[in-house]
């Protein structure tokens, strides 16, 4: 059949070229092809020597092996000849790099009209062969191996070719399928769906994917299904030369589609179960909540029993593991009309009550091996009116952490399908499901308990005192479910009647930032026992807080601890803010320190509240950020506002709006500060719950001139009597004879020893509070320190003399020297005055 069209067979896809030699071995015919393929032109090749075509010399050198062996071993002498070519393109590439390439030549011999011999030569390039090659072997490969039966129909629709993989599929040889038609091995319905199908991808070219066919295999019962798609095929040129087809058995996956499909049920009962059950962290809302997705859809009656002692917190009550501790019946629900409490026994068990299981029940098997039991109507342990009802019951235990809790009954009515296998397998998932919702309920409640107590042991209590200041505090929790936080303050006794606030927010959340806030807390209180600046209480916090959040530091809980915080979270969790403030009620001056916290509030009589002028300052946690300290004079009656950025921010509304209104309701400072706090309180948004909220006020006073006692001795030995001297008129004056020859003695070793070890001017001061606190200072650095004195030294027990003799004692450094003190308790009658001559035996 002739037709114009291009022919569409493999010469499309191998490209071949010819040209003729004539009898004196020249070219005399070069063909398009062999121009397209060696890049030279019919001009160019015709009249010359193939060799110089193919092979020409560049820079005196010849191509990479000679092309004459198929001119005088073939074609002109009368014999063929193949063989390879190494030839080089007239045309260069786009890097203006000679082309070079290896052509397959075929040479026949042929005559002219002359009768004179010469040659006609076919010739491919080797790469394309070697490409077709290569996609013939993957095509093989895939068809021969592949497990999906490949099919391959003719225009005609008869089968072409098929793989073994169908073969097996259809039940039939590979061979036998050659030349056949769809209705030779599928049923005639079925047959004409394929074909109708196969036409349509013939004229459409647009595949069909999974149409479902059904048909016996020889050699076996069953009717199978396969899910057989089509695609069209075409050659080099594009004409359709057929449809391609792939087959699958899914006789096995339509089965499991339909157990599947009883499952289905089961499974939006779960998710309904997923959904909402344990919405809430309550045992008895929790029990309910089960109950209300398992009557009806899954059982006509249910009720489920918690043991007794893990409702009241116990962790392993008695009798537990041999079922007959005691149990409550928390939750009970009934699809039956008038159908009465099932029970232990001929007694019904109400919701709420407290019983136990008789030792050789299937209740109490169940609960002993944590393992579900099938009960029959009439031996369950349903009392009389409820076991002529039900036809079969499910005793489910509920079991978490390897520990049960307690016991679900599931049961079926006469005239409701048995409980099978499968709705077996489902009482144990939902039991399973709401036991671990009841136990986190349970273990919430617990830890709940536990985060209270922490918090509480962390913050200081509800009316600290100090002297000269009158303070009152709150502490709000963002989360009132939990309570913990990571907020705290801290009202700090110093040395010489001085009081440090302290307000800090530890940024997170919850237990673990209750921890780190107790963590540091602790760690403030530990610096200001030693008595340093703001400023450097700051910065040895800093590096405490640093050293706590980097991964492998000396303080990283993550080294060898089991399931402890990762590196990664402690250095989000001991990242704090913190405002550090130290009010003197001699001197009346506050010195404040910040790191990176909202600066303290100060209010004075008749003066609008403002925010103190204080230096920022970087995080706790960041690190190598020097701190900077401020000291102001405050009056008599000035109130200091120490807070948490959870009193004056929110969502609803900016920072500065909260700073705001914070101010204006300190506007009448002269009410009792408890007042001020609750007005401050109610006037500001403090139930947004979306962070902690620490709140310290405190009220200035200062100490007045009569209850201080200031005096400079000259650095001679007479002033150690002088002082002993003005220490008696002191205390008379302030009417503390009995704690006059104590003082008398203590001062006199506090002044000898400042002569002995300290420089220049000795200053003695006595401050009169709660407590009675005399101070020495000089210009010494040496700080004083104590040590044990043998029976035969003679000096040496001053410091335990002073130990034994007062409250507390210490030393703290000052700008031009030390410090060194005492504290007394006041005498009230019921504890009498230290004995000074007992200890001063007890020293020997």
């Amino acid at each position: 059949m002739w037709q114009n069209s291009p022919p569409g067979s493999l010469y499309d896809h191998i490209r071949v070229a010819s040209f003729s030699l004539g009898p004196d071995g020249r070219i005399d015919q070069w063909s398009e092809r062999a121009a397209e393929l060696f890049g030279i032109t019919a001009r160019q090749a015709v009249g010359r020597d193939p060799l110089e075509v193919l092979a020409p010399v560049r820079d005196g050198r010849r191509g990479r092996a000679p092309a004459a062996p198929f001119l005088t071993e073939g074609g002109l002498d009368g014999r063929a000849w193949t063989g390879l070519v190494p030839y080089q393109r007239g045309d260069r590439g786009e890097r203006g790099d000679q082309q070079e390439g290896l052509a397959e030549i075929y040479v026949m011999p042929s005559e002219n009209g002359r009768g004179d011999r010469a040659a006609l030569c076919v010739a491919v390039d080797v790469r394309a062969l070697r490409g077709i090659e290569t996609d013939i072997a993957a095509s093989e490969a895939v068809f021969g191996q592949s497990p999906l039966g490949f099919f391959f129909f003719g225009t005609d629709l008869t089968l072409l070719r098929v793989n073994e993989s169908f073969a097996q599929t259809f039940g039939r040889p590979a061979a036998w399928h050659r030349g056949r038609t769809p209705h030779d091995f599928l049923p005639r319905t079925e047959a004409d769906r394929l074909t109708a199908a196969l036409r349509q991808v013939l004229d459409t070219g647009k595949p069909v994917a999974d149409i479902q066919l059904v048909g016996p295999v020889p050699g076996h019962n069953e009717r199978r299904r396969w899910s057989v798609s089509l695609y069209r095929l075409h050659s080099g040129s594009g004409r359709p030369i057929g449809v391609a087809a792939i087959a699958t058995d899914v006789t096995g996956r339509r089965r499991a589609e339909r157990e599947a499909a009883g499952v289905r049920r089961n499974l939006a009962l779960l998710n309904e179960a997923g959904a909402r059950i344990g919405n809430s962290l309550d045992l008895e809302k929790t029990a309910r909540e089960l109950l209300d997705v398992a009557v009806p859809q899954f059982c006509d009656l249910a009720s489920v029993d918690l043991y007794q002692g893990l409702l009241v917190g116990d962790e392993a009550p008695p009798g537990l593991a041999d079922g007959s501790a005691e149990l409550r019946r928390v939750a009970y629900s009934s699809a039956v009309s008038g159908a009465p409490v099932a029970g232990s026994g001929a007694k019904p068990v109400q919701v709420g009550e407290v019983h136990r299981y008789p030792f050789h029940s299937p209740c109490a098997q169940a609960l002993r091996t944590a393992h579900v039991q099938v009960v029959p109507g009439r031996e369950s342990e349903d009392g009389d009116g409820l076991g002529a009802v039900v036809q079969s019951t499910l005793a489910v235990p509920m079991v978490a952490r390897d520990a049960v809790l307690g016991i679900i009954q599931f049961s079926r009515t006469k005239g409701s399908e048995p409980f099978g296998e499968r709705d077996t397998a489902l009482a144990v998932e939902l039991a399973a499901r709401a036991a671990v919702c009841i136990d986190n309920a349970r273990l919430y409640r617990r830890e709940h308990e536990r985060a209270l107590i922490l918090q509480r042991s962390l913050l200081p209590p509800g009316d600290p005192e100090a002297a000269g200041v009158e303070i009152a505090c709150r502490y709000l929790p963002g989360n009132a479910a939990t309570e913990v936080g990571g907020d705290w303050f801290d009202v700090i006794e110093l040395p010489g009647h001085r009081t440090a606030l302290v307000v800090g927010d530890v940024m997170g959340r919850g237990l673990r930032a209750a921890v780190a806030m107790g963590e540091l807390r602790t760690a403030v209180r530990t610096l200001a026992m030693l008595d340093l600046e703001p400023a450097e209480v700051l910065s040895a916090l800093d590096e405490i807080a640093h050293g706590l959040g980097r991964p492998g530091g000396k303080q990283s809980a993550s080294r060898g601890v089991r399931g402890s915080v990762r590196p990664a979270d402690l250095s989000e969790v001991y990242l704090a803010t913190c405002v550090y403030a130290v009010y003197d009620p001699v001197t009346r001056r506050c010195t404040v320190a910040n790191a990176g916290h909202l600066p303290p509030v100060l209010v004075e009589a008749g003066e609008p509240a403002m925010l103190l002028e204080v230096p920022p300052g970087m995080p706790l946690g960041v690190g190598g950020e020097p701190f900077e300290e401020t000291e102001i004079e405050l009056p008599d009656g000035a109130l200091l506002a120490l807070y948490t950025d959870g009193l004056v921010e929110s969502r609803d509304h900016p920072l500065d709006e909260g700073l705001h209104a914070f101010r204006e309701a300190l506007a009448d400072p002269e009410r009792p500060l408890e007042d001020v706090c609750d007005h401050v309180l109610s006037a500001l948004d403090t139930h947004h719950g979306e962070d902690d909220i620490a709140l310290l006020m405190a009220r200035l006073r200062g100490l007045s001139p009569g209850c201080v006692g200031d005096w400079t001795l000259p650095p001679e030995p007479r002033s150690v009597a002088r002082a002993r001297e003005l220490a008696r008129e002191q205390l008379e004056g302030w009417e503390l004879g009995d704690l006059v020859d104590t003082t008398e003695l203590l001062v006199s070793e506090l002044v000898t020893n400042a002569l002995r070890y300290g420089e220049g001017e000795i200053r003695l001061r006595l401050l009169l509070d709660r407590t009675l606190v005399c101070e020495v200072w000089d210009s010494g650095h040496v700080q004083p320190r104590r040590r044990r004195a043998r029976d035969t030294d003679e000096g040496g027990r001053g410091l335990q003399l002073v130990g034994l003799l007062s409250a507390a004692w210490g030393s703290r450094r000052i700008p031009h020297g030390k410090t060194v003190w005492f504290e007394l308790g006041l005498p009230d009658g019921d504890s009498p005055a230290p004995d000074a001559v007992e200890a001063l035996l007890s020293l020997y």
